[in-house]
């Protein structure tokens, strides 16, 4: 009997110095909003300005686990609808699902945006706003033995916390920038370092790419993502894709002191696409994790007159 319970102890030991591990270089990269690799296809997700700029109907789903094989490693879920409405405004809505460690997040955000023409050349600089709420959970004891000796705060049931941010965008036919701040409002997260519900900093985010014409059939498309928050390091992406005959695309990208990339994609129809990353970690979880996986797939209900050519794909 004491045999069995020493064992149950030390695997849930053994688990939750893996959680924690994973836990703590999430607190050093101050990586509280979820990650994405594709950031360049979910642009929605990190710019509330950006709805409504494909010019018509787009839906996107996706899908992350990241550090597979870490117990209560990052597992996220995003679905995003977004539409351009008539006087130069843009729609769109987020529901998405975030599971990390003992905690899980259910966030759904409406935004709008509202676009002006730059100059004759179609550069249009795009305002935007996102409103909506997060419910929050944590239930501490999630996948540890019931005799684990920790001393973890009350568990939390859906907590409701209100969500509202802001975002700048300006695209021209060959090359867009952002810059948003996601939330301007307090609000609270699991803490992997210190074990405890610690209150979020402001988030910063910055977006830019360009497409460069190589050929007729095929097109490089540099991009960047930058996080910063502040009292922690900066977060960067960089990337570059080749996009081959309007139809395949392939690619390398680097998270800074965290990952390589390769990003594959195919745009199977006019109206549906779909992509995959794969991320090769380098930090210190890259002995304890198999890599990180992204699938997103989109569909455009595009009309039968010509579209704008969108710098994002």
């Amino acid at each position: 009997m004491g045999i069995t319970a020493s064992k149950h102890r030390t695997k849930g030991c053994k688990l939750l110095c893996l959680l924690i591990v994973a836990l703590c270089s999430i607190s050093i990269y101050a990586q509280q909003d979820p990650q994405f690799t594709q950031y360049m296809y979910n642009t929605m997700s990190v710019n509330p300005a950006y709805a409504g700029n494909n010019g018509h109907l787009t839906a996107l789903l996706l899908h992350r686990s990241q550090w597979v094989g870490v117990n209560g490693a990052p597992n996220t879920q995003v679905l995003a609808v977004d539409a351009p409405l008539e006087n130069k405004l843009g729609l769109g809505g987020i529901i998405s699902r975030d599971a990390l460690g003992p905690s899980s997040e259910i966030s759904l955000d409406g935004n709008v945006s509202y676009t002006i023409q730059v100059d004759s050349a179609n550069s249009k600089l795009s305002f935007g706003m996102k409103l909506g709420g997060r419910v929050f959970d944590v239930d501490f004891f999630k996948g540890l033995t019931e005799d684990a000796d920790m001393a973890f705060q009350e568990n939390i049931k859906s907590k409701f916390f209100p969500t509202i941010g802001a975002g700048l965008y300006y695209d021209t036919k060959k090359g867009y920038l952002g810059f948003a701040i996601p939330n301007f409002l307090s609000q609270k997260h699991y803490d992997g370092q210190e074990q405890e519900i610690a209150t979020e900093r402001l988030h910063y985010y910055f977006i830019g790419g360009k497409v460069v014409d190589l050929t007729p059939d095929v097109k490089l498309k540099p991009a960047f993502f930058v996080k910063w928050v502040p009292g922690a390091p900066i977060i960067v992406d960089f990337s570059m894709n080749a996009l081959l005959k309007e139809t395949f695309s392939f690619g390398l990208a680097y998270r800074w002191d965290d990952s390589f990339s390769t990003l594959f994609g195919m745009q199977i129809d006019p109206n549906f696409s779909a992509g995959y990353a794969y991320d090769l970690t380098t930090s210190n979880l890259a002995g304890h994790t198999g890599g990180s996986h992204e699938l997103f797939i989109r569909y455009e209900f595009k009309s039968s007159k010509k579209q704008k050519e969108a710098p994002t794909f």
